[in-house]
């Protein structure tokens, strides 16, 4: 079946997460944490963030989860802020994180253009941040859908926002890619009929895509070669 629409997730997808969200969950612990050491080890060891490394560990529950869910576990070390104020910090932060694409966007998106694929992408992010980051990058323009956990759509790995990209764009889900580099991607596809593809610009390994997936690539510059093989 011939590919007429492909939808990405932002984070670990379009972007590389290592180097970009590593970076900014360190500055956002510990500007939250105010120099209180012990409220940066109890915000760090809610996130499953490693100080040492820098680095998320790859079981995190934040990594493929919403900005609320984000803001739920650092509120468990922060009885002192609510809920809502660090879910509108992490949103105002996100919006400037250090962006780290994982191939030139640009000349990408636009060769997928000239071969008449519509494009979005669905983030459970919130849509303000992933505005504010593909604008960032230059690429905001290049997509037809933009959709964050809170659009209205629900988020994944329900198929809801999914299915909603296909009815913006006039694309069924059987002629649709999911992109992804979380088990929530492409669970979120499969049940959306969609297509699916994994990429390894994220925290999962191939071993964890692969049952979910239809192929697992080494990022999304790989995918036009996918694309000729299905002809």
């Amino acid at each position: 079946m011939p590919v007429d629409a492909i939808l990405f997730d932002k984070d670990g997808t379009l972007f590389d997460f290592g180097a970009t969200w590593n970076v900014w969950a360190r500055r956002v612990i510990d500007e939250l944490a105010e120099g209180d050491a012990a409220l940066t080890r109890a915000m760090a060891a809610a996130v499953c963030f490693d100080l040492d490394r820098n680095s998320f560990l790859p079981d995190s529950p934040v990594i493929a989860g919403t900005n609320r869910e984000a803001a739920e576990y650092l509120a468990g070390a922060l009885p002192h802020r609510s809920v809502e104020e660090i879910e509108a910090h992490l949103t105002r932060s996100a919006a400037e994180a250090p962006l780290a694409p994982a191939v030139p966007l640009a000349e990408f998106l636009d060769a997928l253009a000239a071969r008449g694929i519509r494009l979005g992408v669905m983030t459970n992010d919130t849509e303000y941040s992933a505005r504010a980051q593909l604008g960032g990058a230059g690429v905001l323009d290049r997509f037809d859908f933009i959709a964050g956990f809170d659009s209205g759509f629900g988020a994944k790995p329900a198929p809801d926002p999914l299915l909603a990209f296909c009815d913006a764009v006039g694309v069924a889900p059987s002629r649709t890619a999911m992109v992804g580099d979380s088990t929530h991607d492409l669970i979120a596809g499969r049940a959306a009929g969609m297509a699916t593809l994994g990429v390894l610009t994220g925290m999962a390994g191939a071993e964890e895509l692969a049952p979910h997936a239809d192929a697992v690539l080494p990022d999304i510059g790989h995918i036009p070669d996918w694309l000729a093989a299905r002809r």
